[in-house]
């Protein structure tokens, strides 16, 4: 883990406007910059930068965030990597706290392994670019296969020379340890002897979510019916093939700006279809779609195309995971390429026009497709039909998430139509597998958990939470923490801050219906009192990224005084800043109001309930006081009660 230490000496470095900028065009307009917003596609800007509060929000598409969410959004770095860019950035030493021996001992192995793979790939682009044998076989063969050469440099493509150590001994000149080039894949030894892995091949680096290379890929040139026409990576600390998508580092924007990825099977795929301008496209390697690669899919959007080779095998192969796809909750639509094309000899085919013409045209839902598919199996035998009507229910129950009931039913419409059954008996049926997954579930709860009690409580929960955001109550809350946040260690009074006024004198637990508010004001006390500044920007970059978004919508920005307004009527305009202890003094004063109104409530319930009239007089008593008590805090606030 990075150290506290390290992590505020980045966070004191940070410039939101020059990082931001390293990626889009921002325009200064006012006290805040404007660019075209990267996360969908507008001709006029509302990506707007503000330096002042450090986050960006763009009002078009309503993203927001600040720099770290960024780097998170647009480059689909993990919480960890984006710190890590941003002290390469500024030039800041990476210090790691306190780990484990074997922690320790993995994250040595790991940085070994990148390293040997950093200088295999400098190593393999030299080779085919530089060496004679490069030239004459590897670079001629792709200009073949149609690759210009800024795309081969963009995917870091090279060549591993034909003779038998010529990386091996590249490798151990350069002092790197002989197991861990081993364990790379790049180099084997036999009779202790090293030898080059992937040698006579064209080399495709594999990049993770930072730019680093986590492996390779080594594809045969010469025919050679022993030896297999790829080879990749085995799996190592940090080449996990079931965590893969080869070409999602060059794809990541595109798919966020398209809102759809693309999926195809092999390497040439990918820079076949990115050369010809269609990016948002990455590639499974052949194999089977594992959860892991359905959920980086998922970071980037929910709509996932698979494009594959339309024989026999490329129908099975793009039928395999669908039910893992559904369950992830993606929308999944399925082109076949016609005859015994593949993506990129159909795109050589007929251009890149007609290729994004054919997938728009062609694409179909993938549940209905793997149901004509089956029932021209089943044509005319009841038994496979019954099995088939089985599987397409199981698969149709694992949407099973809230905002996808609509599309459920439809399929459960769809299906009943195209099997030729009665539509109540599919709902049936596709209830009991949701059924039968629920009593799984609940075997797996301990015994004194009730999983329909925890369901109807995630009911509850989110009725309230849409109930509290149309209450004035919760705009009230905001209103506080956002006062604290921004005005907390300014002076309330002499030898007092703010942050002492609202948090000693002030706030009550009960007193915040809003949990999620009350664990920002909880976090507020913690570091007040341990000596840790509590300021906007260590709750802005604070690692618990729900807290850090709510914290970021507390503070967006939906206007800014005009520049010229002070010219225009010749006389200064008070800010936020200048009039902040009349704002502490409105949301708490509010505060207090809702806490005298319970007590209203509550010493109604117990007047009515009175049974001495010494009991009802004490009562009354209260009531008028609590009555009188809230008409002086509402003349304060400057608002009206009714009697």
């Amino acid at each position: 883990m990075i150290s506290p230490g390290t992590i505020q000496q980045i966070l004191s470095r940070i410039d939101i406007v020059e990082i931001i900028s390293s990626f889009i065009r921002l325009k200064k307009r006012g006290s805040n910059y404007l660019g075209l917003c990267p996360f969908h596609n507008e001709k006029t800007p509302s990506f707007t930068v503000s330096p002042a509060k450090e986050i960006y929000k763009c009002f078009g598409c309503g993203r927001s965030g600040n720099s770290i969410s960024f780097l998170m959004e647009h480059e689909k770095y993990s919480y960890v990597d984006s710190l890590r860019w941003l002290a390469a950035r500024y030039n800041v030493e990476v210090e790691e706290t306190e780990t484990t021996p074997e922690i320790k001992q993995q994250q040595l192995v790991a940085d070994s392994l990148y390293a040997i793979n950093s200088f295999a790939q400098k190593f393999f682009s030299d080779a085919l670019f530089n060496s004679q044998e490069g030239q004459d076989v590897a670079l001629t063969y792709l200009k073949q296969r149609g690759f210009r050469e800024d795309i081969i440099e963009k995917f870091q493509l090279g060549f591993n020379p034909g003779t038998k150590d010529t990386f091996s001994k590249a490798a151990i000149a350069g002092q790197y340890n002989p197991e861990y080039l081993q364990k790379s894949g790049l180099v084997i030894f036999r009779d202790d002897m090293p030898a080059d892995n992937y040698r006579g091949r064209i080399i495709f680096p594999v990049h993770n979510q930072s730019g680093k290379i986590l492996g390779f890929g080594a594809r045969l040139i010469r025919k050679n019916d022993k030896a297999p026409k790829y080879i990749n990576t085995p799996e190592n600390e940090i080449y996990i093939k079931s965590k893969i998508l080869y070409g999602s580092w060059f794809a990541r924007t595109a798919i966020d700006k398209a809102d759809e990825c693309l999926l195809v099977e092999g390497y040439t795929d990918v820079v076949s279809l990115h050369q010809a301008g269609i990016e948002n496209v990455i590639a499974s390697g052949g194999t089977s779609l594992t959860p892991d690669q359905l959920r980086l899919i998922k970071k980037f959007t929910k709509n996932l195309t698979i494009i594959y080779d339309g024989d026999e095998a490329g129908v099975k192969a793009a039928l395999r995971g669908l039910d893992l796809a559904v369950e992830e909750g993606l929308n999944v639509m399925l082109v076949l390429i016609p005859g015994n094309e593949d993506p990129d000899s159909y795109l050589q085919k007929v251009g890149a026009s007609a290729f994004i013409k054919f997938i728009k045209e062609t694409k179909k839902d993938f549940i209905l497709f793997q149901l004509e598919i089956s029932l021209k199996d089943a044509e005319g035998d009841s038994n496979k039909k019954s099995v088939l009507v089985n599987r397409i229910a199981e698969t149709i129950s694992k949407i099973s998430k809230a905002e996808d009931f609509t599309r459920q039913q439809d399929y459960i419409h769809q299906s009943a139509e195209l099997l030729k059954v009665d539509e109540t008996g599919l709902h049936t049926l596709v209830n009991k597998f949701i059924r039968e997954k629920i009593n799984k579930d609940e075997k797996r709860l301990s015994a004194n958990e009730n999983i329909q009690q925890d369901r109807g409580s995630q009911n509850d929960n989110l009725e309230d939470a849409l109930t509290d955001l149309l209450n004035k109550d919760e705009q009230n809350e905001r209103a506080m923490v956002r006062s604290l946040l921004e005005f907390g260690l300014k002076e309330w009074e002499p030898g007092k801050t703010v942050a002492d006024y609202i948090l000693n004198d002030v706030i009550e637990e009960d007193l915040i219906d809003n949990k999620n508010l009350l664990e920002i004001i909880n976090t507020y006390k913690i570091w007040y009192n341990s000596g840790i500044e509590p300021t906007e920007k260590n709750f802005l970059y604070y690692e618990d990224l729900a807290m850090s978004q709510l914290v970021m919508s507390l503070l967006e920005f939906p206007y800014e005084v005009s520049t010229g307004w002070k010219e225009h009527f010749e006389m200064p305009v008070p800010t936020r800043s200048d009039t902040y202890k009349q704002e502490v003094f409105s949301t708490v004063n509010y505060l207090m109001l809702r806490k005298t109104r319970r007590m209203i409530n509550e010493n109604q319930k117990e007047l009515e309930l009175a049974q001495t009239s010494e009991a009802q007089l004490t009562l009354l008593q209260i009531h008028k006081h609590l009555k009188d008590l809230e008409i002086q805090m509402t003349k304060q606030l400057g608002t009206v009660i009714l009697m």
